[in-house]
């Protein structure tokens, strides 16, 4: 487990670190944020597909608390550490940072990333952080979903 606690980020200082000597030897960082509540095969397509976007994938994981406001009182399913874990076991995932706020945009403004990528479900106007990635010359990519795969559809799906 501890190569996988390598991933995960704890510190703005950190990160403005890493992204600093990233960003010195010219590479391309692609950022991508959610739940990841339970992981399942539109969350590896998502995530596999973005990291051929660039050189590195940042994951910006909800804490538990941002989940519970945004999915309500049951949500999430599984912790934060958990939610890490299997991120972080991922070869295609390089670093994992949490956001407690509503919306990553301040990571995004932190990092700047290159590129940004969401699910295809999204519709670019509304996607949290474009404008500003659009502004300085990176792009947003939308990520085609796996059709009737989400976790509120497999949790209700267990509960009938």
């Amino acid at each position: 487990m501890k190569e996988f606690e390598k991933k995960i980020i704890t510190s703005n200082s950190d990160l403005k670190k890493i992204i600093g000597i990233w960003k010195n030897e010219n590479k391309t960082i692609v950022f991508t944020n959610g739940c990841f509540d339970i992981l399942h095969l539109g969350h590896i397509k998502l995530l596999s597909e973005s990291k051929k976007l660039g050189d590195y994938l940042i994951v910006a994981l909800n804490t538990d608390e941002s989940i519970r406001k945004l999915k309500g009182i049951s949500r999430p399913i599984n912790n934060n550490y958990e939610r890490s874990m299997l991120l972080a076991s991922l070869s295609f995932v390089d670093k994992i940072v949490f956001f407690d706020d509503e919306t990553p945009i301040k990571l995004i403004e932190l990092i700047c990333p290159d590129v940004l990528s969401k699910g295809s479900d999204y519709d670019l106007e509304k996607i949290i952080g474009a404008s500003k990635v659009l502004s300085y010359g990176g792009a947003v990519k939308l990520i085609s979903l796996i059709p009737n795969l989400s976790t509120t559809r497999l949790i209700k799906k267990r509960k009938l």
